[in-house]
Order: C-alpha cells, then structure tokens, then sequence
C-alpha cells in the first residue's frame, strides 16, 4: 500500500522534550518532523512557547495530548478544546491526536489513561463525542489504542474491533501504538497481528514506538526505555501493510540524551525506507 499523498510529514520522527528544545534549536538536528505534548504549551506566552515557537520555524509538528478523555461521561471540557483549537491555529500541526480512553469522572482527573468497555453502548459515546470534537476543531483527529492491564467481564467485542469501529463511525483517522498493541496482546493473551487484520489501514496516518517494562507477570508500557526487538518485528509487520506511514519514537520518561532518540528514529527510518524500496 503506498503512503496517502495528503501527507505532508514523513519518516521517522522523536517527541519534543523541554530538555532538548534549545539543542534543537542550536543544533537542527536531521530529525525529520516532531511531536509535541499539546498540555505542556497551554499557557499564555512564556520561555516554552517561544522556543516552541523557533523549533515550529525549523521543522513541522503535530500535536500529541492526553486530555480529552474522549471515553468519560463527563461532558466535554470545552474550555480545554478551546486551549488546544488556540495552539493549533497557532502553530499549525500537521495533525492533532489523543486517546481512545477516559481520564475524568465527576470532574476528577486521574491522571492515567483508562480503558473504555468494548460494548455497543460505550462505541455510540465515542463515537457522538469525537465527532463533537472533530466539529469543534474544525479537523479530523487521531484516535491513539491505549496500553491496557484490565479487561471487563460484559465487552461485546474484541479491543482491535472496537477499536475500528470507533474510527470508521466517527470518521476519524487512526495513530497506531505498535507498542501499546504488543504489551496489550501480552498482557491480555491474544495476537497481537489481530490489530493489524482489523485495522482500517488507510485511516492509519502515524504510528508510535516505545519501550516496555517486565514487571512480574505483566508488561507495563513506560515509554522510558528503548525499543524492544518483538515491537520493531510488529512494527516492521505492519508498515509492510501500511506502507511507510510516518512513525514516532515515543520516550516520557527516564528521558535520554537527544542523540539517543535520533538513534533510535534512525532505526525506525532504516525500515521505512526498506518499505518504500520494495514498494
């Protein structure tokens, strides 16, 4: 499949850490595009979104949040949605994505990404609130799978299916965590090619990396570690489907020096490339 011609970023990109933001800067890097975590940049002004403002100048972006909780019963926060609409006139991302989870009861946040129930019932709230979002925006979003350690006794489907329905019904397009799927898939015992026999390929637009954690009887996905050798074997499985879609290397925690992440995007571009080749 060849990648979509409306993509304007391409290749092998790394998360923007307030670390690294000035060597950026300095230095420019042969990073190809960045990701940006839209909550760290909702301020008025201040040293953050000035050098955001200079990295923006020097390569394209796309924005990344966690705070939609886009599967709560809780309403809308609009005035969060007005924030994230502000900085996106603003810089101009190539896309805007979040989860496909809840965040947010009664008003509390949790702070964690919380799984939705696969049920019809859960599906037709998705759906009506990312098509609110999308309304409010004025863009179509990305719907990132989350990495999961609990499942519920009533879900009617399977989480790659639910998953593709949310997308399809709501018209949305789809970030694909090839990490997420893989500790989901060990932690809950399915295969993790499931999601890539489900997935409606032409809406996958980017796709993360990231490292895991073996704790005990369970992998926790940390995004503080590089990556694992069966992630690259699933990631390399699915860009043989999907083409060389634009990929990110995804590190929040235990943050490393920027030349290791351009490594490891280095390693992502290798097989992007390859793709492309035998395209």
């Amino acid at each position: 499949m060849s990648e979509r011609a409306d993509v304007q970023i391409r290749g092998a990109g790394i998360g923007l850490r307030s670390q690294h933001q000035q060597e950026i800067i300095d230095r420019q890097p042969s990073v190809p595009w960045f990701e940006v975590l839209s909550e760290n940049y909702y301020g008025a002004g201040g040293t953050a979104l000035a050098k955001l403002e200079k990295v923006r100048n020097l390569y394209p972006i796309t924005l990344h949040g966690v705070g939609m909780s886009l599967g709560s019963t809780d309403p809308l926060n609009f005035e969060y949605l007005a924030r994230l609409k502000s900085l996106a006139d603003r810089f101009e991302p190539e896309w805007v994505s979040d989860h496909l989870a809840w965040i947010s009861v009664g008003g509390e946040y949790v702070h964690d990404l919380l799984p939705l129930p696969c049920t019809q019932e859960a599906l037709d709230h998705v759906v009506a609130r990312i098509d609110q979002v999308q309304d409010f925006l004025g863009r179509r979003i990305l719907i990132e799978n989350p990495s999961t350690y609990l499942s519920y006794t009533d879900a009617e489907m399977p989480e790659w299916e639910f998953f593709r329905e949310v997308a399809e019904l709501s018209d949305c397009d789809i970030l694909f965590d090839v990490n997420n799927a893989y500790v989901n898939a060990s932690n809950h015992g399915f295969a993790a090619t499931s999601y890539l026999d489900a997935l409606p390929l032409a809406r996958v637009r980017e796709i993360h990396l990231a490292g895991f954690a073996q704790l005990d009887s369970y992998l926790f996905d940390t995004h503080g570690d590089r990556i694992h050798p069966p992630v690259w074997e699933l990631y390399q499985l699915t860009i043989q489907r999907t083409g060389p879609v634009p990929t990110l290397i995804e590190w929040d925690t235990n943050i490393p020096d920027l030349g290791v992440l351009v490594a490891e995007a280095e390693k992502a571009q290798a097989q992007l490339d390859a793709v492309s080749c035998s395209a």
